[in-house]
């Protein structure tokens, strides 16, 4: 039975806009309805902005930029750690909000709720040594002296997506907040609970009036463009789909925004003969299923030496055949429903497609009747060339498994897409190991292991996978400007 009671768990969630600091309606009016995707049950409605909204929203931004960049960086960073802290006090409330609005199992809401406060922490920690990154010397000649140091960009639009609707906010909030911008966030229309959740948070643990502000709109092109087209705006942070990343890079010109895009991906996984078996296959799950395969780091094309093709892809298949599916709220599941009908519907013609070419089908491949937007585990053999599956970003649980001969061939055959985010490869030789990893075009490879992503490291891709970076040291340096000082002494 669906314990997640929407009267109750949304009882302490805000569900209008928070626009300098107050939350308001829409200044239509107007509202849109939040859906659980397990079973299609509406669990509440929530302000839908406009444009108006959009600029009232970055007024507020604009006005608390300067009290917020003239912040010590030590204030800012306490506030940064007490939203951690009050994050992991709330988990279980949290995590039961992510589970009713995104449909991922309880146990990955836990886990995001963890990663994602896990970024609030390391910005908080990193606040504090923005002072250390400028530079003070002698010019070449000797005549003056070179002083460069780092300022906040300034007000900033950050749009996130619904697979990672807490760990996405995180990730860009912290980065920004640590380097003193203010911001404006649009999360996505699917999953805004969990947004406006954590500005309550945030508000509740000190941050000023004004700094971080919630739009959320079933309207995102007009909102969006309406912010892009304003000269105040600073700075883009996207995380979606990279033909809507084209079209706000081109609006991002308009004011020279600084832009970070964190764009779709394509990832190939690559197993060579030598390579742990049972390490292989327990990390090509991971880096498939986790997040129901809703994430643009999941293997999307799994290639394997020919020699061990047939090993590997049976003891895969016996894993994915014990997935069990169902709703997140319920004990044992494994994996939840997809995000929405569109979504279920674009999995499900992916592997019809693939099938009617020729991939051979071992598991799965059936949508079954709802309620609720379920897609099961399913592994296709030898998906041919032409196939849309090969082309095309999954994000579902969808195995699609090919052998491959040569190391050559391999990295050619991984390489042959426009994208370039993540990569694996499992092998026991270093050197081949190190090699590979080199030779991959992508921002990230993950060698031996399906987990890649940390709040100290920097993530983000090449080609059509975006621009900049998130995480670490280079996702705070994102939100920094640098300033050279000349001073003649």
């Amino acid at each position: 039975m669906n314990d997640i009671d929407p009267a109750r768990l949304t009882a302490r969630v805000p569900v209008e806009l928070s626009i300098g600091g107050k939350w308001r309606p829409a200044s239509t009016g107007r509202t849109f309805d939040v859906v659980n995707p397990a079973d299609e049950t509406v669990l509440c409605r929530v302000a839908d902005a406009d444009a108006a909204d959009a600029t009232a929203a970055l007024d507020a931004a604009v006005d608390a930029a300067g009290p917020w960049a003239a912040r010590p960086a030590r204030q800012r960073s306490d506030i940064l750690r007490a939203c951690y802290d009050a994050l992991l006090a709330r988990r279980e409330e949290v995590a039961r909000l992510i589970t009713a609005e995104m449909g991922k199992p309880l146990a990955e809401s836990r886990a995001e709720v963890d990663y994602g406060a896990g970024f609030l922490r390391w910005f908080a920690e990193a606040a504090t040594r923005i002072h250390l990154s400028g530079g003070y010397g002698a010019e070449p000649g000797g005549q003056y002296r070179i002083v460069t140091t780092k300022r906040p960009v300034g007000p900033s639009l950050l749009i996130t997506p619904w697979n990672f609707p807490l760990a996405m906010g995180t990730r860009k909030i912290g980065a920004a907040l640590a380097a003193g911008c203010t911001a404006v966030i649009k999360p996505a229309e699917q999953t805004p609970l969990t947004t406006l959740l954590l500005a309550e948070i945030l508000r509740e643990t000190g941050l000023p009036d004004g700094v971080l502000n919630v739009v959320t709109t079933t309207d995102p092109a007009g909102v969006v463009q309406s912010l892009t087209a304003d000269e105040r705006l600073r700075k883009i942070s996207f995380t979606g789909s990279t033909a809507v990343g084209k079209q706000l890079l081109g609006q991002a010109a308009h004011g020279v925004l600084r832009s970070s895009l964190e764009l779709g991906g394509n990832a190939p996984l690559l197993v060579f003969d030598d390579a742990d078996l049972d390490q292989a296959v327990a990390g090509a799950m991971v880096a498939k299923m986790r997040n129901g395969g809703e994430s643009c780091v999941a293997a999307n094309r799994i290639y394997v030496q020919s020699g061990v093709v047939e090993e590997f892809t049976a003891r895969l298949t016996e894993r994915l055949a014990a997935v069990r599916t169902g709703p997140g709220w319920e004990a044992g599941t494994d994996l939840g429903p997809l995000i929405d009908r569109q979504q279920r519907d674009k999995v499900a013609a992916l592997v019809d497609d693939a099938v009617s070419q020729g991939a051979e089908l071992l598991l799965g491949g059936e949508t079954p009747d709802g309620p609720g937007f379920f897609y099961p585990p399913t592994v296709l053999r030898d998906v041919p060339r032409s196939a849309r599956l090969r082309a095309e970003e999954i994000f579902g649980p969808v195995a699609a498994v090919s052998a491959f001969d040569s190391e050559q061939d391999a990295v050619a055959t991984a390489n042959d897409t426009p994208y370039g985010l993540a990569s694996y490869l499992f092998t026991r030789d270093l050197s081949r190991a190190l090699r590979v990893a080199e030779d991959l075009d992508s921002g990230i490879t993950g060698v031996n292991r399906g987990v890649i992503s940390n709040p100290a490291a920097p993530f983000g891709g090449i080609k059509a996978s975006g621009l900049g970076r998130e995480g670490g040291t280079e996702g705070l340096e994102e939100y920094l400007e640098t300033k050279y000082i000349a001073v003649q002494l």
